[in-house]
């Protein structure tokens, strides 16, 4: 059975987030946030629940589903850290699927995938938990994507790229077919990689090479 859910985080991608499920029909039973709320579009008339210890007074894990709004950016380890620290309590994150994404029948989604408007997933891709495939981005045949990975809007990985945990992948940034992007790796927004990216490097277009 399909339980309701509580969205962590009040920002601009948990609004999406409660837009998204609002028109699927799912019912929202708060937005978690540690500061008093501002109406904001489809979060206006979302009930508030004040901080994480409150949600696990209020909600066991066996009464709801959570979904994770908090932004993935490079060097911020909220997101994160918030599906650690819930599933470890027993929690269990729903996925989120736009409507207007396009997506093979033969793809595999782990826990709390969110795959937003306009993105293409083909045929074999594997993606991991929590991993965030962004606006407009594109995944190609037979790719592998770690767990908690964000492709930002307009990023493209041509078939068979590979991708460990916690990778970052910058807006309209190319990955050619074949590649392997190490965990923690950072790929800057517009950049092409036509090599192997080692684990926790970062790679900026404008300097052209790899920065550890």
């Amino acid at each position: 059975m399909t339980r309701p859910l509580v969205i962590l985080g009040a920002g601009g991608h948990a609004a999406g987030l409660a837009e998204i499920l609002k028109k699927q029909g799912r019912s929202l039973l708060g937005v978690v946030s540690p500061h008093p709320l501002a109406p904001r579009g489809p979060l206006a008339d979302v009930p508030y629940i004040d901080g994480d210890e409150r949600l696990l007074a209020q909600f066991g894990p066996e009464q709801v589903e959570l979904v994770n709004g908090v932004g993935a950016l490079p060097g911020k380890d909220l997101n994160w850290t918030l599906f650690q620290r819930f599933t470890g309590l027993g929690y269990r994150f729903a996925s989120v699927i736009s409507p207007h994404a396009i997506l093979s029948e033969y793809v595999t989604l782990g826990q709390g995938v969110q795959i937003m408007a306009g993105a293409i997933v083909q045929t074999g891709v594997q993606i991991g938990d929590n991993t965030l495939l962004n606006t407009g981005c594109v995944v190609e045949h037979d790719c592998r994507l770690g767990a908690h990975n964000h492709l930002a809007p307009g990023a493209t990985l041509s078939g068979g790229v590979t991708t460990g945990h916690r990778v970052h992948v910058g807006t309209g940034a190319t990955i050619i077919q074949g590649l392997t992007i190490g965990e923690r790796a950072v790929i800057g927004a517009g950049t092409t990689i036509a090599r192997d990216v080692p684990a926790h490097q970062t790679l900026i277009p404008a300097r052209s090479r790899i920065l550890s």
